[in-house]
């Protein structure tokens, strides 16, 4: 009996010596013991300490999302208001010094001044219209750049500053619209004048085509006139030529005995004619179907 009841009070005492936590995923512990901090932090997984003496503490570091309206001064003096988002998360390796330095409320103690101070330093340098244009992606860039300059070798690290929303003044929110109206329009006019210039360029190269083409076609038009003419040209003096070739062929090839001859039957092929006929002649030969020329050598 009396083992039974010291067994039980060992695993009493025991039991209220000693305590256990789980750090859970994303999550980074750091233990401190007798009021001093442990350099080394204490990754996921189960942890037993001594609840008299030890503490374990845990940090997110996971990316947070700290959601802040401020007013921000703008170059020209301007006070816009903003709804802008900070990407932070703790770095694991440095919490022990997060906790020593700064403590478990460092969004208050920390990064909310430091976000204050970064955010007005960038701001006061652009123009309330630049937060609506171009110019944001940098001033979100400069403005998380200037947080973690200050926040250096403090266990935090801002991911992202994401402006989103700007709230102008009325009255230069509506100047800034009628100017981006206006630039738009002479965007527009510059879009539509460029077209037109492109469509006229593109009427001019289309003339001088056709000009170029109907060129083209009384060229060929004109020499084709002038192939006609020479082949006409040619074909009749290579007729003129065959016939004085002829002639002179029929004029060698007529002697005195052939030109007896051709009489001889024009005689007898009249004489088979039942006409009557007229024949003038000289005695030798008829004078009918003769060239005047041999009519006149004879």
């Amino acid at each position: 009996m009396r083992k039974v009841l010291f067994l039980f009070s060992t695993l009493l005492v025991t039991s209220m010596l000693t305590s256990c936590v789980i750090i859970r995923q994303g999550e980074v512990g750091v233990k401190r013991k007798l009021g001093r901090i442990q350099e080394a932090p204490l990754m996921e997984g189960p942890r037993t300490f001594n609840p008299f003496t030890t503490t374990i503490i845990t940090f997110p570091v996971r990316t947070v999302n700290l959601e802040v309206r401020l007013p921000l001064p703008s170059k020209e003096g301007l006070t816009i208001s903003s709804e802008i988002s900070i990407l932070y998360r703790v770095k694991a390796k440095e919490a022990p010094v997060l906790l020593r330095e700064v403590g478990r409320r460092y969004e208050r103690e920390m990064i909310l001044p430091v976000f204050r101070s970064a955010s007005a330093d960038v701001t006061a340098r652009f123009m309330a219209k630049d937060m609506h244009s171009g110019a944001r992606a940098v001033i979100e860039n400069e403005i998380k750049e200037r947080m973690n300059e200050l926040l250096d070798g403090r266990g935090l690290l801002i991911e992202d500053v994401l402006m989103q929303s700007i709230s102008l003044p009325p009255g230069l929110a509506s100047a800034i619209e009628d100017k981006l109206e206006a630039e738009q329009e002479a965007q527009r006019m510059e879009f539509v004048k460029q077209r037109e210039r492109a469509d006229a360029e593109r009427r001019i190269i289309q003339a001088e085509g056709e000009r170029d083409a109907q060129i083209i076609d009384a060229e060929a038009e004109r020499r084709r006139v002038e192939i006609e003419a020479e082949g006409q040209a040619n074909a009749t003096k290579l007729k003129a030529e065959a016939d004085s070739k002829a002639n002179n062929l029929l004029k060698e090839s007529l002697d005195e005995e052939l030109l007896r001859y051709r009489a001889i039957e024009a005689f007898l092929l009249l004489s088979t004619s039942p006409n009557s006929k007229v024949v003038i002649t000289d005695g030798d030969m008829p004078f009918l179907g003769l060239p005047q020329e041999l009519i006149n050598n004879k």
